[in-house]
């Protein structure tokens, strides 16, 4: 992960989580295309058996090159947007960027009309979309859930 504050937070919450469940986490940083296929290199060393991927720019441009990977060496793996399970990501648990983007324009019309930046609301989603790649989970071999309502890709 890129040294950033949100991506700090992230991973503070996946070894606390991670701890409370008996797991080990192997936090690794990936600045280039280059760095990606090399942590991937060590998941397999070291035999990791799932990943998650923390939202950054990066890793959103090399989201192809990421679930690619992935594939390639069997890992599960969990993404906070849905493009990445829509590009072969096992899965995603995020907000609706194209939902996100909506409302940020609707911050920028309210700016160009005059209101002030600091006076606008700060907002944070409150819609969270699942989405399971059923051709990615049926090529690792993961058994997905029986489920009735419209979820999975």
């Amino acid at each position: 992960m890129p040294e950033v504050s949100f991506n700090e937070d992230v991973r503070k919450g996946a070894l606390t989580a991670a701890q409370k469940a008996g797991l080990t986490v192997m936090p690794v940083e990936a600045r280039n295309p280059q760095e990606i296929e090399a942590a991937f290199v060590a998941f397999e060393k070291d035999r990791v058996q799932a990943f998650i991927a923390a939202g950054d720019a990066l890793f959103f441009t090399q989201r192809r090159q990421i679930v690619e990977l992935a594939i390639r060496n069997r890992l599960p793996s969990i993404f906070s947007q849905r493009e990445y399970a829509v590009a072969g990501g096992l899965m995603s648990y995020g907000e609706n960027l194209s939902a996100f983007f909506r409302r940020a324009a609707s911050f920028v019309d309210k700016i160009f009309k005059g209101a002030k930046p600091g006076d606008l609301p700060i907002e944070q989603p409150t819609r969270f979309n699942l989405v399971i790649n059923r051709k990615t989970a049926d090529a690792l071999g993961v058994t997905r859930p029986t489920l009735s309502w419209p979820l999975a890709l």
